[in-house]
């Protein structure tokens, strides 16, 4: 073959460092956002805060605003490049305390009882103050509650040891894993520690609050807590969890008259008793605190020519407000020669500045794009919601719908209705006879709405919700209301019939 030269024009798309931060930023959330802000603040001098109030901007210098016209202008070009890009499927993104049980019995002695923050006080102290919250609130966790009352009692040594072990093995829900057993044999011979001794220790964990603690099995748990209870009701309570414990969370009620000859009041009582105590008593003192949401847009109702319009508006206290440093800007203008390092620094702040304004533009237009299609949310609730889709919003705004996945994703609306996602807004369809469809939030809300207003004592199968939506004109499988009810964390209506 003759050897030759050919040339051939192709098109292909080039990802620039300007073009990947931005997209990268539009998919982080708030949090993520202002802990990347933090550290580009930490490594470039030439980005500061800007925390001038409304109205004091007027000692700003002429070197801050070209910067910023420089950067809008650097914009225009390559950022909006990826709004444009060639379309693509969107992407969607128990026994730990008992190794150290001999040694916590051997480092225990006599003189441990009266020291530390576990020794016992008498009331003439000076000193009463304590951070001590019997309902765990203050942050005390369950061995430093239990350990607390331990030093609070007068017992030998030994005992109170005894006592400190078998606290370590429990777990985060207050129950005993480990068999008595077990707990005898981590423990050193010398010691010469008897099963009647681990027995009594439990006796003696097992009265202290909160109640239920040290269980080794849910019927314990519950009978710890019936134990002193004075109800008319208690008697038939402690029955139920002694030897029909199953039945009763199966809602046999017939079985249960038979077995206990009660009537319908009596075991709704006790039902209703055995209902109120508390299965995993540790879980009070667990750290449940609520994921940290910083909402992205606000939405309000204004009113706009004569009728009024639901708004979405950037929310001010999670937009970063950043500037370029004009003293170090200043410098490199001034320097002859300038610095490669530190003009890269610069045109790095200039960038994730536009970027980030870019990035709340966005998703301020996607937010107000979704409250429009969904307004009658914003009027009526859930059972108003209609389907909606991301390629819908992309056709309207021009947008690629991967841009569309990006913003919906971890992004977060405070409305008068709640805050929600904005991925909340997006779901399937079911038809309905009239040809229309039906939004999968509004089934599922009309499916709670049901299941609110049954009989509790003739609740409604899924069959029943399935004919009630035929009955107005949805059609939804019986299927689809089961797995709609499960998702919901609904149980069966066996599990929902009461007397």
């Amino acid at each position: 073959m003759k050897a030759s030269l050919q040339l051939k024009g192709t098109q292909h798309l080039t990802m620039t460092p300007q073009l990947q931060q931005s997209i990268r930023l539009l998919q982080l959330s708030s949090v993520e956002l202002q802990q990347e802000v933090a550290q580009a603040l930490a490594e470039n001098p030439m980005l500061e805060r800007d925390d001038a109030e409304e109205g004091e901007g007027n000692d700003t210098d002429a070197t801050t605003t070209a910067d910023n016209n420089h950067t809008h202008q650097e914009f225009s070009n390559e950022t909006r490049a990826e709004f444009n890009e060639p379309r693509a499927e969107p992407s969607d993104n128990g026994n730990e305390g008992m190794t150290d049980a001999a040694e916590a019995f051997e480092q225990s002695s006599p003189m441990d009882m009266d020291e530390g923050p576990y020794a016992y006080s008498g009331s003439g102290g000076e000193d009463n103050d304590s951070d001590y919250d019997a309902d765990g609130s203050g942050g005390i966790t369950l061995r430093e509650h239990l350990l607390t009352q331990v030093g609070l009692q007068r017992c030998s040594w030994r005992e109170q040891a005894l006592i400190r072990i078998l606290i370590e093995a429990l777990d985060e829900r207050g129950y005993l894993t480990s068999g008595l057993e077990e707990i005898l044999a981590a423990l050193p011979a010398d010691e010469a520690v008897t099963l009647p001794e681990i027995e009594a220790a439990l006796a003696q964990l097992q009265e202290l609050d909160p109640l239920g603690v040290g269980a080794r099995t849910l019927n314990e748990c519950l009978l710890l807590q019936l134990k002193e209870l004075i109800d008319p009701a208690a008697d038939l309570a402690r029955s139920l969890v002694t030897d029909y414990l199953p039945a009763l969370a199966q809602r046999d009620f017939v079985l249960l008259r038979r077995k206990t000859g009660a009537d319908d009041n009596a075991l709704r009582d006790a039902q209703a008793l055995i209902r109120s105590l508390n299965p995993h008593p540790g879980h009070s003192f667990l750290d449940d605190a609520s994921p940290y949401i910083i909402p992205d847009v606000l939405v309000r109702k204004t009113p706009k020519a004569k009728a009024d319009r639901w708004m979405a508006t950037t929310n001010p206290d999670a937009l970063p407000r950043l500037k370029i440093n004009r003293l170090y800007a200043g410098l490199l203008r001034q320097a002859s020669g300038g610095h490669s390092g530190l003009t890269g620094q610069l045109q790095e702040a200039r960038w994730l500045i536009k970027n980030i304004q870019q990035r709340f533009e966005t998703i301020e237009r996607v937010a107000q794009a979704i409250v429009d299609e969904q307004a009658a949310f914003f009027e009526k609730g859930e059972l108003a919601m209609r389907p909606l889709v991301l390629r819908e919003i992309a056709d309207q705004l021009g947008l690629h719908e991967s841009t569309i996945s990006r913003v919906t994703s971890q992004k977060f609306m405070a409305t008068p209705r709640g805050v929600f996602e904005f991925k909340y807004f997006f779901g399937s369809h079911v038809g309905t006879d009239d040809g229309g469809a039906a939004s999968a939030t509004a089934i599922k809300a009309r499916i709670r709405q049901l299941i609110g207003g049954e009989n509790p004592k003739k609740p409604l199968s899924d069959q029943q919700i399935c004919d009630q939506f035929s009955a107005e004109g949805i059609v939804v499988a019986r299927r689809t209301i089961a797995k709609y009810r499960e998702a919901m964390g609904l149980p069966t209506a066996s599990l929902r019939k009461t007397l």
